[in-house]
């Protein structure tokens, strides 16, 4: 039950970081949530392939999820031009 907790919190805050860095105007908590739990598998994904993954602790999960987040919002972007 506590790492689904910590997920969770992972999930909304790298939504809201993401969310504020990008711009992107209001955004509903349910939204910053599902960003942030997607950006952070694609920056899991990501920084595996680069082997720069295996951080497990709060800061490392944290700025993986941003990082992943960002780059969703990006890609959501460019493929709406």
């Amino acid at each position: 039950m506590e790492e689904l907790i910590y997920v969770a919190a992972i999930g909304l805050l790298a939504g809201v970081i993401a969310s504020t860095i990008m711009k992107t105007g209001r955004s509903t908590l349910l939204k910053n949530f599902v960003l942030g739990i997607l950006g952070s598998f694609l920056g899991n994904y990501i920084f595996g392939w680069l082997g720069l993954g295996g951080s497990a602790d709060f800061l490392g999960s944290l700025v993986t999820a941003t990082i992943g987040a960002i780059i969703l919002i990006y890609g959501a972007r460019f493929i709406s031009r």
